[in-house]
């Protein structure tokens, strides 16, 4: 039997994302970033209230994961509800790979750009998302990895419709991304490859999918923020 990836397990406020072994993963996540080894994923769903401003953030995280038993853990923060998680699981000429995302689109941006925000109206959101990848990759192919789940996540939002005044929204202010994955041999994950295009799929649709979600759920703020 085909071990699953990215086995998903909800408990408020936590959303854990299990590996089923010890991978090495990549992320720019608040908590273990960078090249780490990791069995799991996990998002912590907070509101502002959580972060005041005098917060030493960092501090706060560690001692959040370190209190639910995270701390081997790559941990992600949303202030999405984690609940309204989306899965995709793909295959493409045998290259395997499952994503995770949860997506809110409060704080939205253009590429490029840093737009004035109304704060007392506008409310924080965040694209976060893990992907497993079956075969084991080089380094190297490990970061191209992370390069296609970002452009598959910005070609979900762009479709997605959103404009601010200088152009069509790209992403939010606050969006992650981990990739994991065994260590090995495959060297390429671009967008030629089966990899690659495996890759952009479930990032894609879990993107395209979680931001639909929110979009019906907000209409408020799609009229005063994006003119929608």
């Amino acid at each position: 039997m085909t071990p699953p990836l990215l086995h998903p397990r909800l408990e408020p406020p936590w959303l854990v994302a299990e590996l089923g072994t010890s991978l090495r993963v990549l992320s720019f996540a608040p908590y273990r970033s960078g090249f780490v080894m990791a069995d799991r994923i996990v998002w912590r769903e907070l509101r502002n209230a959580d972060l005041p401003v005098d917060l030493a953030v960092s501090d706060w995280v560690t001692a959040e994961m370190t209190e639910a038993g995270h701390t081997e853990a790559v941990g992600m923060l949303t202030s999405r509800d984690v609940t309204k998680f989306q899965r995709k699981e793909t295959r493409v000429e045998g290259a395997r790979v499952a994503a995770i995302a949860t997506v809110g689109l409060g704080n939205a941006e253009r590429i490029g750009t840093r737009t004035p925000r109304d704060w007392s109206f506008e409310r924080y959101g965040t694209i976060n998302i893990a992907v497993q990848i079956a075969e084991g990759l080089t380094e190297a192919a490990q970061i191209e990895a992370l390069s296609i789940a970002t452009q598959a996540r910005t070609a979900a939002v762009v479709d997605a419709g959103l404009r601010l005044p200088h152009g069509p929204v790209t992403g939010t202010g606050t969006d992650c991304i981990a990739i994991a994955a065994p260590k090995g041999d495959t060297a390429y994950a671009g967008l030629h490859t089966a990899l690659g295009e495996a890759i952009g799929t479930a990032v894609y649709q879990t993107v395209a999918e979680g931001a639909a979600v929110w979009i019906k759920e907000n209409p408020e703020m799609m009229r005063n923020v994006f003119g929608a």
